[in-house]
């Protein structure tokens, strides 16, 4: 795990590790924030590796210690993507299973550590299979999923956009396709930002993944449909809010000395996932 911060005045960034632990050596899995700690799911965990693991280890910054957990019915996943619903399901979206791409939904009860297999409702309309996709977040039940679906020959053609609406009252989950399609994109970024004007929306931006070297809009939301998290000195990030033990611990690792003004950006990245990008500014 490595840390990196921005430095002021034209110095560039600088880089420091900040965990070495085998436990952290995998690729295609997924890395999720929750309480201050960053749960790793699945992916291959050797060079050339086929199957992908059923395993989780969660890392606490601030104790600077990687753990596996033994959580029952862990799915068997690479190149999915998971997010935090109601603080407390961590949920796994689509990805490989080793035989086929899924669009299914697991989530792990952090509470009681165990793993569910949610149920799609009747009149969903899933994407064929997902894997090497994105899911963004745009509310707390709610994600924009955009990339790889289906075989090559749907890759080739344009990438589908669908909605995934989450109910873990009901433990059960809705597809909706969206009536416009992006470039065909897989190993992509996605990133919520907000637009410019007087009365600011947000737009879903997609970065790499296919041949094309622009960024494309996968989404427009008017000014005040989606809610951003304020982040001290003024600072916004539209990731899921996160407390201040988590904020303390991302400062720390990454290198944020105590009473700085803020003005850097700080990066996290585990294995091959990035697990968080907060920018501020300053107050004035």
């Amino acid at each position: 795990m490595a840390g990196a911060v921005g430095g002021t005045g034209g110095s560039g960034w600088t880089w420091r590790p900040v965990a070495r632990d085998p436990l952290l050596a995998r690729a295609f899995h997924s890395c999720t924030e929750l309480r201050g700690r960053f749960y790793l799911v699945g992916g291959l965990l050797a060079g050339g590796a086929r199957e992908p693991s059923s395993d989780m280890v969660v890392f606490d910054p601030a104790e600077g210690q990687a753990v596996r957990v033994g959580a029952r019915g862990g799915p068997r996943r690479s190149h999915h993507d998971a997010a935090l619903v109601g603080g407390r399901w961590l949920c796994v979206v689509g990805g490989w299973d080793g035989s086929r791409r899924l669009a299914t939904v697991s989530a792990l009860d952090t509470e009681r550590g165990v793993w569910e297999a949610w149920t799609a409702v009747p009149g969903s309309c899933p994407p064929a299979g997902l894997s090497s996709h994105t899911c963004t977040r745009l509310s707390d039940r709610e994600l924009r999923v955009a990339g790889r679906e289906g075989g090559t020959r749907t890759q080739r053609r344009y990438g589908s956009i669908y909605t995934l609406r989450l109910d873990p009252g009901a433990r059960t989950y809705c597809y909706k396709e969206e009536g416009y399609h992006t470039v065909s994109r897989s190993g992509h970024c996605a990133a919520l930002l907000q637009s410019p004007g007087p009365h600011p929306g947000h737009q879903l931006l997609l970065f790499g993944g296919c041949n094309s070297a622009e960024p494309e809009v996968a989404g427009h939301w008017s000014h005040g449909k989606i809610k951003a998290f304020s982040l001290p000195q003024g600072g916004t990030t539209c990731c899921p809010p996160f407390d201040g033990t988590a904020c303390k611990s991302r400062e720390q690792w990454a290198g944020v000395p105590a009473g700085a003004s803020r003005t850097p950006a700080s990066l996290m990245f585990c294995g091959w996932a990035l697990c968080c990008a907060v920018w501020w500014r300053n107050s004035d």
